[in-house]
């Protein structure tokens, strides 16, 4: 197997982003594969001893966190994402355990504003598995910042998402190999139990 998979469970943190409720039924349609791969992913990164940290995001009562961030604005005028709602827990078929960290977010990016940072070092993990909703969002973001912190990043190529499929093919193929490997599921699943 090529050096650019070899991966040590110990210093590897597998992050799955934005995969909750309210958002995958956002950008999902119906029967859509993702939230099964990513399942898959979770699963053997549990078996392998990878570190498993969730992602999402949510807002306090009144949004206060979302400011005049325009991004957000849709959100804010829709009453969505509200922290302790359904729609913020992540989705079912990937159920975290109890030992399994949860960041919770307030912008686009994983690390924006969080301890993200903190729980990786602190545990000596370098090497960062990206996967989640939306390609052109959260892992664009994160995957930038990881990259200027020094984070070896790989990215699950078919375990993330877009709503433009123009986008997302862009981005794995020629802006998220600059930073580290994009690989599939089946490639990442061989390297983990390789």
């Amino acid at each position: 197997m090529d050096d650019t998979l070899a991966i040590d469970p110990a210093r590897t943190a597998l992050l799955v982003l934005d995969v909750q409720n309210d958002i995958v039924a956002t950008y999902l349609p119906e029967g859509d594969p993702l939230v099964s791969r990513i399942a898959r992913l979770v699963e053997v990164a549990r078996r392998r001893a990878v570190r498993v940290i969730f992602v999402t995001v949510g807002f306090r009562p009144g949004y206060p966190e979302a400011g005049n961030n325009a991004a957000y604005a849709p959100i804010v005028q829709a009453n969505r994402l509200r922290l302790g709602s359904r729609e913020c827990e992540v989705h079912p078929a990937l159920a975290p355990r109890e030992d399994e960290v949860i960041i919770v977010k307030h912008r686009i990016g994983a690390f924006a504003g969080t301890d993200l940072d903190l729980i990786l070092r602190a545990n000596g993990i370098d090497t960062l598995i990206l996967c989640g909703i939306a390609t052109s969002g959260v892992v664009l973001s994160t995957i930038r910042h990881a990259f200027d912190h020094e984070y070896r990043s790989i990215v699950v190529s078919d375990a993330c998402a877009d709503r433009d499929p123009e986008v997302h093919r862009i981005l794995v193929e020629r802006v998220f190999a600059r930073p580290g490997p994009v690989i599939d599921t089946d490639q990442l699943v061989a390297a983990l139990e390789g």
